[in-house]
C-alpha cells in the first residue's frame, strides 16, 4: 500500500512530462507536414560534388 505513494505521483508526473512534450512538438510544427516528409527520402539528391583535385 505504501508503494502506491510513490508510484501515482510519479505516474501522474510522467504523464504530465508526455503531455507537456508533445504540447511542444505541436507547437513547434512537428506534425504540420507528414506527407512530405514521406516523399523527400524518395528524392535523390546527390548532387556531383567538384574535387579539388586540379
Amino acid at each position: 500500500m505504501t508503494s502506491l505513494l510513490f508510484l501515482i505521483p510519479a505516474a501522474l508526473f510522467l504523464g504530465l512530462l508526455g503531455l507537456a512534450a508533445y504540447l511542444w512538438a505541436l507547437k513547434s510544427g512537428q506534425f504540420e507536414d507528414l506527407d512530405g516528409a514521406a516523399a523527400r527520402i524518395l528524392l535523390d539528391d546527390d548532387e556531383d560534388i567538384p574535387s579539388d583535385k586540379d
